[in-house]
């Protein structure tokens, strides 16, 4: 059994975020961050927090959905789709009548719709909603494991991360793997007069060092291609978003409910499946911002744990992840860690994630 490093730890003598770099730099391996919701509720937490979110599905007028929230009594979306997946089935293996389960999914449907629309509809909208100063006090946050050749992967749908990487030039070798193909032609075209496509995914993948684990807002599949959704001299990017919501295109979220499903979602999009591999087989240390590591969590667990096997790394080496190292909010987070500690097959350590200061 993994000997425990947490039982003698104090909360309130937890390392900072800059003595943890600071002791990662010492170590001098590769670095990488994983986003979660509190990266977002850090920016804003009136926008990005479930009770925004369930407030949001309050003006809806659906009573469905009213009374399923109040029945399960809680705001988040995944305990009430996890709510509704159990009970389809069990009203399944009694025999229930096809219209009534047909009714249960439908509900649980347009829980999913709902969850996109809200996060769509509370979103800042556009890049320039965020101060400059906040917004480059970010991109230096960021920075720091591009520049150190690690990975930034995120669970989070809106497009605060997205923005943040564009709009600053101090982040120059981020490469999210999309870029875009000339055209096919059967004709001689003229290299001024080329046409080039959306920005399709797969071009860049090779380089790719920003995922989206769960799918985002500005992420679409086609069904033959993974398209990036942009601003345009039209139209903002969110503007572009929304005709495509009017359209009845929405983009790629995993909204499932548990991390077994979520993961059977992830494993049937081609895009969903290289991000998670390749938190599969990170090496070094991996910073976890922002991130509860909750029950439905599971799917990002199993990810980490793959990555601590011993294998061969770029230079030819056997190398595997080595540490994480969590930030926290307050005591019960801190407690919470300290819980599943035993989850995890590599080392864990605990900081303030206070102390980041990612937006300044």
């Amino acid at each position: 059994m993994k000997e425990s490093n947490l039982t003698a730890i104090d909360y309130k003598k937890l390392p900072s975020y800059f003595e943890t770099i600071k002791s990662l730099a010492k170590k001098n391996r590769q670095v990488h961050l994983l986003l979660g919701n509190g990266f977002s509720m850090s920016y804003d937490s009136k926008i990005f927090s479930y009770n925004a979110l369930s407030k949001f599905i309050d003006s809806l007028k659906n009573d469905i959905l009213k009374q399923l929230f109040g029945i399960v009594k809680t705001n988040n979306f995944e305990s009430v789709m996890q709510q509704l997946d159990n009970f389809s089935k069990i009203a399944a293996i009694f025999g229930a009548d096809e219209k009534f389960i047909k009714k249960i999914e439908d509900s649980t449907q347009t829980l999913k719709e709902s969850l996109i629309n809200a996060v769509k509809e509370l979103h800042p909208e556009h890049v320039f909603t965020i101060e400059e100063k906040r917004s480059a006090v970010c991109a230096s946050f960021l920075n720091y494991f591009i520049e150190q050749g690690g990975n930034i992967f995120t669970t989070n749908y809106d497009l605060l991360l997205y923005w943040v990487l564009m709009r600053n030039d101090l982040i120059e070798n981020k490469i999210d793997g999309f870029g875009r193909e000339a055209e096919e032609s059967f004709d001689f075209v003229p290299a001024n007069e080329v046409e080039y496509s959306e920005l399709r995914w797969g071009k860049y993948k090779e380089e790719q060092n920003v995922h989206y684990l769960h799918g985002a807002l500005q992420l679409f599949d086609t069904g033959l291609e993974i398209v990036k959704e942009e601003y345009t001299a039209e139209h903002l990017l969110l503007a572009n978003i929304e005709e495509r919501f009017d359209r009845k295109e929405y983009p790629i979220f995993v909204t499932a409910g548990n991390g077994e499903e979520k993961l059977t979602h992830i494993m049937h999009n081609r895009y969903l499946t290289f991000c998670y591999e390749k938190l599969s087989t990170i090496t070094g240390s991996l910073i976890s911002y922002g991130f509860n590591f909750g029950e439905y969590d599971k799917h990002i667990i199993a990810a980490i744990n793959k990555a601590t096997v011993f294998r061969e790394d770029t230079t030819g080496k056997q190398n595997k992840l080595w540490s994480i190292y969590i930030g926290v909010y307050s005591e019960a987070d801190f407690e919470h860690i300290k819980s599943i500690e035993s989850k995890f097959k590599c080392k864990v350590n605990i900081f303030d994630a206070k102390t980041a200061n990612v937006w300044g």
